[in-house]
């Protein structure tokens, strides 16, 4: 049961958003968001599915300090295995201890962020794989810099089910989230979708001409996103915009992004790429991917892969169209100047990387346009249109934290104590800041009534009569994925699709079936286009 503490501020809050808002999903089981394995699940299945990552070294180690989190603090909560079990095996069945990690990258600025009022940490989770394949918390650790600039100040807090533990233990997993609520807006989302896209667009315009049959694959995935990017840049992400004043990270939020778009290679955000690299899948040949998840109810992972593998097999069937062999890639002058402006101008500061394509095969060019494609439709749709139904709610994804966790011994661990409740709702956001974060989930998660979604296209969009027997073809393997998304969230024994919350997960249901007129909250499909 969760503890006492939050279950009035939870009454008063939920009935607030069902009076003044439109139903919030995460509300549908009551409390159930305070449930640990839906705080686990929401990282499988949530809307930042693309954070947590396998452990590959205990205690975890990095760039600034070795975690203080010690083998005693879990050992006695892997379900009967033992800790070098666990961690060493090295076989894909055993790989079972994962992280949310926002600790490295958050570090150098949490001074900067705690010297305007709010009170943040640095953030490890570690969470166990159980034989059903749902995670179960084990510890959360929450660091602060240290007298010099080396050193950490770091807390350790484990589960617990009542008492003080417990309340504690709901205030470390408040502070994680808000973590992972900066990181999923200025990061997941803004920076991994929404500009990375951006020289793309650009360099498509100024240098395919509207014939070159790259533009037209292109173009329906680039629909209103220069526009809605513009719209950002004034009301969202500008200095003293809204999120400068409803994340923790207030006004060194576009500085964090900028700093984590240093780490970015577009040739990790391919999907089977990035699930390599976080260790939730390995390399298997004999599967159309060429990868196999860790665990098969992985949701973000097992419908991700699917439509992956769609979109790639309809770009390899648009190309060979076009393009007969390498030669013909290498000597298409359009190409090569569009592909020159993305490297050298659009991501110039990247230019010199030595990850990029040449771009001098047709598999090159498969690799890059399917990457493209998948970013503008169906990763942003995963980390955007979920918004207001886990985040419209927002002790379920709080964006900031007004106090820090007591420490005992301390008079305001006495305070804590006098009045959990009272502590919880004073270490919140404060209520303009909830009130303008449910407005703008409510807005981004939003279809437009115009919304085109993948696998769709005008009618006339081409006279080639091969192209649109391909273009069927993938529209047909679109309407056999939403059919196995179905199926898979009606399967009790894949516990992470719905979860204790009892939401299915939809976000990268195609929505090619229903060609009907759609859009507002809650509508389904994934839109073609970075267009909200």
């Amino acid at each position: 049961q969760p503890p006492q503490v939050t279950r009035h501020f939870h009454q008063l809050v939920a009935t607030f958003i069902l009076k003044n808002y439109p139903f919030v999903s995460i509300l549908e089981n009551d409390i159930a968001w305070m449930d640990d394995m839906e705080f686990a699940r929401q990282m499988l299945a949530g809307i930042n599915p693309t954070r947590i990552q396998c452990l590959q070294e205990f205690p975890p180690k990095g760039k600034h300090s070795v975690s203080t989190i010690k083998a005693s603090d879990i050992e006695n909560n892997l379900d009967g295995l033992s800790l070098i079990q666990v961690v060493i095996t090295s076989a894909m069945e055993q790989w079972r201890i994962f992280i949310l990690d926002h600790h490295d990258y958050l570090m150098p600025f949490v001074s900067r962020i705690n010297a305007n009022g709010v009170c943040a940490y640095a953030s490890r989770t570690l969470l166990f794989l159980r034989s059903n394949a749902t995670l179960k918390p084990l510890v959360i650790e929450l660091s602060l810099p240290g007298f010099s600039r080396r050193t950490t100040s770091s807390r350790v807090f484990l589960p617990a089910s009542q008492g003080t533990g417990a309340a504690l233990w709901q205030f470390a997993k408040a502070h994680v989230t808000a973590n992972d609520s900066a990181h999923h807006q200025l990061v997941s989302h803004w920076l991994h979708t929404h500009a990375v896209v951006e020289p793309f667009i650009i360099a498509s315009r100024r240098q395919l001409s509207v014939m070159h049959p790259i533009h037209r694959l292109l173009h329906p995935h680039f629909k209103d996103t220069m526009h809605i990017n513009a719209l950002a840049r004034n009301l969202l992400i500008n200095a003293g915009g809204i999120l400068e004043q409803t994340l923790f990270t207030g006004e060194i939020s576009m500085e964090l992004s900028s700093e984590l778009y240093k780490e970015w290679r577009f040739n990790e955000q391919a999907l089977p790429a990035d699930l390599l690299k976080r260790r939730l899948a390995l390399q298997n040949p004999a599967h159309p991917s060429g990868v196999e998840l860790l665990f098969p109810d992985y949701p973000y992972g097992a419908d991700g892969l699917e439509i992956w593998q769609a979109i790639k097999t309809w770009v390899t069937d648009f190309c060979t169209v076009f393009y007969k062999d390498d030669d013909s890639v290498r000597y298409d002058v359009e190409i090569q100047a569009w592909w020159s402006e993305i490297r050298n101008i659009g991501h110039g500061d990247k230019a010199h990387e030595q990850w990029w394509f040449n771009m001098t095969t047709i598999s090159e060019l498969v690799e890059t346009l399917t990457t493209l494609i998948w970013i503008a439709s169906a990763l942003h749709a995963s980390v955007n249109y979920g918004q207001h139904a886990y985040a419209g709610y927002p002790p379920n994804r709080p964006v900031q934290c007004q106090r820090f966790i007591p420490r005992e011994g301390t008079p305001l661990f006495a305070e804590f104590l006098r009045d959990p409740d009272k502590f919880y709702v004073d270490m919140l956001p404060g209520r303009f800041q909830m009130t303008l974060g449910i407005a703008l989930t409510e807005v981004l998660s939003r279809h437009t009534s115009d919304e085109v979604y993948l696998g769709c296209r005008p009618l006339n969009w081409t006279d080639n009569k091969e192209v649109k027997q391909k273009f069927k073809k993938f529209n047909d393997a679109l309407q056999e994925i939403e059919k196995k998304i179905v199926q898979r969230n009606r399967n009790p024994e894949l516990k992470n699709r719905c979860g204790p919350a009892k939401m299915p997960y939809k976000f990268l249901y195609p929505g090619t079936s229903n060609t009907r007129a759609r859009g507002g909250l809650g509508a389904e499909g994934i839109p073609n286009s970075i267009s909200l």
